[in-house]
């Protein structure tokens, strides 16, 4: 008896453990701090390509031939990881918001869009990309967070910068999100549903698809107010259990910006990602937005965004190697030369930041550090921005950009005519040549 649990023992180390879906150790995983993919070091230059299930879509919306397409520049480019909204919120028509939707109510799913992120998926796995899905938002222009809210008659939206409310008003009422019963309840049936998902082309239910690297609960969740710190802790812990107890494949994290997104408290970044059921750390920075770039002096003023993202970096950086955890800079980005947002016109500026960015992941490779990946906001491809629109904000039948609906389209673009795209290329090689060294 003895001696065959010894041979079993020995066929179980020899053959490695199959899933239900027959995949093999194809799920990216988190080993000493460090990402593995198939049994090497996983450090990676991604992108932001959260409009992707909609250009999936057989619907009137959706646009494959250009998904693939633009499928086929990014891989060209060396680029495996897409990060990818799966959960805008109904109903289609709110102002500042991308429409069409995936979940239209409560419960109430838009199943062409369902089918565009299964086409995406199936799409990415023939070309050995993976996805990072986000399954909410803090903020309006998917819903996320303040439709809950709506659904569950706790007062309508304040949409920031229409009818007189302001972004003030707007962030206290989405931070009240972290306190309704209801409202989470109802982000965790969503979880539920798509965890539980089968992808109809593949037959692979999403919960063993290794195509799927992350869950990712939110895009860029917050607290919003000091009084919400303990309840944001809270939600994430419980939602990272959650997530966790429906799937054991796959990674979880927060997609938080960072300190920025805790309300400025570097301890509640790490009390967010201590947790045994998030296995890494996010960080977002946008050098524009936190004032650290004037629009009006790019030229005067790139060096002080340069030495201030070092050094968020520099403290984040920190809080990984503590926590033994890899660390993604998953969202960034940097307006054109001279404030403009068409394509063709001079990136210099934006290309210098993406250089020191991406410099900072292959140092990283180079040191076995645990700044393990950067995720560029955002692609835009061969989309083209419609000169017609006042301000450049989209609307309906206009191409989708990385640039979301309430914001000017162009302003944060990688367009594939840019020589942006060399510069992801040759980072991404470096990167692997370090990696196999």
């Amino acid at each position: 008896m003895r001696k065959l649990v010894i041979i079993l023992g020995v066929m179980l180390f020899a053959f490695p453990l199959f899933n239900a879906s027959g995949q093999s150790n194809k799920f990216i995983k988190v080993e000493n701090g460090h990402f593995i993919r198939n049994g090497k070091p996983y450090y990676y230059i991604g992108a932001n390509y959260w409009y992707g299930a909609i250009l999936g879509s057989k619907g009137k919306e959706g646009n494959r031939q250009r998904l693939l397409e633009e499928l086929d520049l990014m891989k060209a480019i060396g680029i495996d990881n897409l990060r990818i909204l799966a959960g805008a919120e109904g109903p289609d028509g709110e102002p500042r918001r991308v429409s069409p939707a995936l979940q239209l109510s409560p419960g109430v799913y838009n199943p062409e869009l369902l089918e565009g992120l299964d086409f995406l998926l199936s799409e990415m796995a023939k070309r050995k990309m993976v996805a990072i899905l986000f399954l909410t938002n803090a903020w309006e222009w998917s819903g996320g967070f303040t439709q809950y809210l709506s659904w569950s008659g706790k007062g309508e939206i304040p949409y920031p910068e229409t009818a007189g409310h302001t972004w003030s008003e707007f962030m206290t009422f989405s931070g009240t999100f972290l306190q309704c019963t209801e409202c989470k309840e109802k982000l965790r049936n969503h979880i539920k549903y798509m965890l539980r998902r089968t992808n109809r082309i593949t037959g692979i239910p999403y919960s063993q698809d290794p195509t799927i690297m992350t869950w990712e609960l939110a895009n860029e969740p917050r607290a919003f107010s000091n009084a919400n710190k303990v309840p944001f802790l809270n939600w994430v812990n419980e939602t990272a259990a959650y997530i966790k107890s429906l799937d054991t494949n796959h990674l979880v994290t927060t997609g938080t910006e960072g300190s920025w997104g805790c309300e400025n408290d570097i301890e509640l970044f790490e009390k967010i990602h201590s947790s045994k059921d998030v296995d890494y750390l996010t960080m977002h920075i946008w050098p524009f937005n936190w004032s650290w770039l004037n629009p009006k002096d790019m030229v005067g003023t790139i060096e002080k965004a340069i030495t201030n993202t070092g050094k968020y970096m520099d403290e984040h950086l920190a809080v990984a190697r503590k926590l033994n955890k890899p660390l993604v800079f998953e969202e960034f980005g940097l307006p054109r030369d001279g404030f403009v947002f068409t394509p063709g016109s001079p990136v210099t500026i934006r290309d210098r930041y993406y250089n020191f960015s991406f410099g900072r992941v292959l140092e990283s490779v180079k040191k076995m550090d645990r700044m393990a990946g950067a995720n560029f906001w955002a692609f835009s491809g061969t989309g083209k921005p419609n000169p017609d629109r006042k301000k450049n904000m989209w609307k309906a039948g206009d191409d989708y950009l990385g640039d979301p609906p309430q914001e000017a389209q162009g302003l944060n673009s990688v367009f594939s005519s840019d020589p942006t795209m060399q510069i992801v290329k040759t980072y991404n090689k470096k990167i692997v040549s370090a990696i196999h060294k």
